[in-house]
């Protein structure tokens, strides 16, 4: 098994996580280092790192805008996301359903939790801030929905959350998706051709 460390920090709100998510299985396949998953608090990464979101930063220049969407109907195009859609609750909060991911690490469901949840996101266009939308969303995928609830406003929990979150802003992050590949810090969909790259190096060296 490879010895490189490759960490996928993420918040389910980003469209962008979403599709790094669905590319990343490729990327282990064909070199063999699989991905650790960190669930962070985008909101609380962007308040330790005074930053904004794209929308927001954005908002008053249209070029940039447009050029953002071309990107990402090209970035779809080229991996064949046919499954996405915009969600039409965006931006959500995803304070509730980023707990639930760490208690979804603490209950043994995680990766089950983390496929259900993005696709309730982009490509259900579920509203994943509201209580009813994700005990729906999560027992009718088979997960105990409850439970995941239950657990979620654990203090351990809780307390994990915000640690990585911390931690990846003491690391260098400032938004998501945000790749450690070793101490070696990537941003964005757009570095995933570095990002493999920088994985066959650290398994050569």
């Amino acid at each position: 098994m490879s010895s490189v460390k490759a960490q996928f920090l993420f918040d389910f709100g980003s469209p962008n996580a979403y599709m790094c998510h669905k590319v990343i299985r490729a990327i282990e396949a064909r070199t063999g280092v699989r991905f650790e998953y960190v669930p962070i608090l985008l909101g609380g990464l962007f308040k330790l790192t005074n930053n904004r979101s794209p929308a927001e930063a954005f908002a008053g220049i249209p070029n940039k805008q447009a050029y953002d969407r071309l990107e990402m109907t090209r970035f779809i195009a080229k991996h064949c996301l046919n499954q996405f859609k915009r969600n039409p609750f965006f931006p959500v909060n995803t304070l509730k359903i980023m707990r639930g991911a760490c208690a979804a690490q603490k209950l043994g469901c995680f990766e089950h939790y983390v496929e259900v949840v993005f696709a309730a996101m982009w490509e259900q266009e579920k509203n994943m801030a509201m209580d009813d939308a994700i005990l729906a969303t999560l027992n009718d995928a088979g997960l105990d929905g409850e439970a995941l609830v239950a657990a979620s406003q654990d203090a351990d929990v809780k307390a994990r959350l915000l640690e990585n979150t911390q931690s990846a802003h003491d690391r260098g992050a400032f938004g998501s998706p945000t790749f450690f590949i070793g101490d070696e810090i990537f941003f964005g969909k757009d570095r995933l051709r570095e990002i493999e790259d920088e994985i066959v190096r650290a398994k050569t060296t």
